[in-house]
């Protein structure tokens, strides 16, 4: 008896993927660009969610910063589209969802924001501090 392929994703292999939350994965995708072909394109990221574990509508979500702006992908567990999942680092933490993240890179790209700010406006008061100590010394001189 001839067995019927549902599916072109080697479904025992993502069934043991062990892709947990705190995982830097990086996720290689099919894009198709023009009618038949296709190219692979690398997303690289950490691991925020994990749902619906190892049944047939499983995902995980991944999230990356680019040019300083966060970027999340959900990802099928059994898509086609899904060429290949590489573990890149394995990182240990005490949450199941990892959403505090959001907040956490939110609150540090503010942080950071500040202090460029405060080194632009030091910058800025120098060549007007230097100038006013400078004018009492030209009156001395007449």
């Amino acid at each position: 008896m001839a067995t019927k392929v549902i599916s072109p994703v080697n479904i025992e292999f993502r069934q043991k993927l062990d892709i947990r939350p705190g995982d830097t994965v990086r996720v290689w995708q099919r894009i198709e660009e023009a009618k038949g072909k296709f190219r692979l394109q690398a997303f690289e990221g950490i691991v925020l969610a994990r749902k619906h574990g190892r049944e047939a509508g499983g995902t995980f979500t991944v999230r990356k910063v680019i040019d300083g702006v966060g970027v999340e992908r959900i990802f099928p567990l059994y898509s086609p589209m899904i060429d290949q999942v590489e573990m890149v680092r394995r990182s240990k933490v005490r949450r199941a969802k990892l959403y505090f993240v959001r907040e956490k890179a939110t609150k540090e790209i503010r942080r950071q924001m500040r202090r460029i700010m405060e080194a632009k406006y030091e910058e800025e008061e120098k060549p007007v501090a230097a100038a006013a100590a400078e004018a009492p010394k030209e009156e001395e001189k007449k």
